[in-house]
């Protein structure tokens, strides 16, 4: 059987980094690690199952199948945070992560430009929300004046701003000790094709 290619130093690097910014950008992670699901280390878990997960793609002497990977998140999750994922990001993340590699194998950095792109964005949020707060309370005394349109405007355009930025979906982290929600509808995102899987379904575990 063919082994994997490889990467060479410079996308192993790269790579690396893609896969930190993929985890960082995965909403029920982040949820984990910033409610502490897996104790005081939580980040720490965050940080070794982003390491697994290159060590996988670079390190493994047999073809790589998405399926695999997908249990490999699913087990990482649930054995670092007590908890199960049944909202669909697990494909998202895995399809994500598998894309890249192949990007990376050519050469191809746009998919990791692209990730670096929405985590700075991610980064000025905290100081928009504060703008925006500060603004709608000039718009309060604005209102007892009605003499100040022009900040009654401003701070609409605000609001439009952060509802632009606010996240499109919010995965479903679920505590193994709690009923399972049932499944939302995976969400694909553009730019991102289907990657095809070794077996015909996903092999769950009970």
């Amino acid at each position: 059987m063919e082994a994997p290619k490889q990467l060479s130093a410079e996308s192993q690097s790269i790579f690396r980094e893609g896969i930190g910014l993929v985890l960082s950008q995965w909403s029920a992670l982040r949820m984990a690690v910033e409610n502490e699901w897996g104790g005081r280390d939580s980040r720490s878990k965050a940080e070794q199952l982003g390491s697994d997960i290159f060590s996988w793609f670079t390190q493994s002497k047999e073809p790589l199948y998405i399926d695999d990977l997908e249990n490999m998140l699913d087990e990482g999750i649930e054995s670092a945070f007590n908890a199960i994922l049944d909202d669909g990001s697990v494909e998202e993340v895995a399809e994500k992560l598998m894309i890249m590699h192949e990007e990376c194998l050519d050469g191809n950095f746009s998919s990791i430009g692209s990730l670096r792109e929405t985590s700075r964005k991610r980064v000025a949020h905290p100081h928009v929300r504060q703008v925006v707060n500060e603004d709608e309370d000039d718009d309060d005394d604005s209102e007892d004046d009605n003499n100040d349109i022009r900040d009654g405007n401003r701070a609409s355009n605000d609001s439009s701003e952060m509802m632009i930025d606010a996240p499109q979906s919010v995965s479903n982290m679920i505590p193994t000790n709690m009923p399972v929600a049932e499944p939302t509808p995976k969400v694909e995102e553009d730019g991102w094709t289907v990657v095809g899987r070794r077996r015909n379904s996903r092999g769950k575990r009970n």
